[in-house]
């Protein structure tokens, strides 16, 4: 069963809703806010795609974090922020089963569904 992480109300979440049923594909909606993620989880993730590539520090969350947590943030304290501010990590991240996405573009989602 396909995954997808993120959050509801995220812009980027609807359209990759959106587009997954409208080709009718059945996944599981993982709310972090809701449901949490686990540090296990994390550092699967992290050990699969970095943890650079799923910390958000664009968004307003990063930006509300102390400026020395942001200056001295690593691989373990990425971790312990993406625990505690779920908002923080970039979404969507689409669980493929052997592998995930990061983000939502329609061109590797039609790639990734062909």
């Amino acid at each position: 069963m396909i995954t997808l992480y993120g959050i509801p109300n995220c812009d980027t979440m609807k359209k990759a809703r959106k587009w997954l049923e409208a080709r009718g594909i059945e996944y599981q909606f993982h709310d972090y806010r809701k449901q949490g993620i686990d540090a296990s989880q994390l550092r699967a993730w992290i050990s699969e795609l970095g943890w650079e590539a799923l910390l958000n520090r664009r968004g307003l969350t990063w930006r509300k974090l102390p400026a020395e947590a942001r200056d001295a943030i690593d691989e373990d304290s990425a971790i312990q922020v993406m625990r505690e501010n779920p908002a923080i990590i970039k979404r969507p991240v689409l669980d493929l089963g052997d592998r995930r996405i990061v983000g939502f573009k329609e061109d590797c989602y039609q790639e990734l569904f062909d």
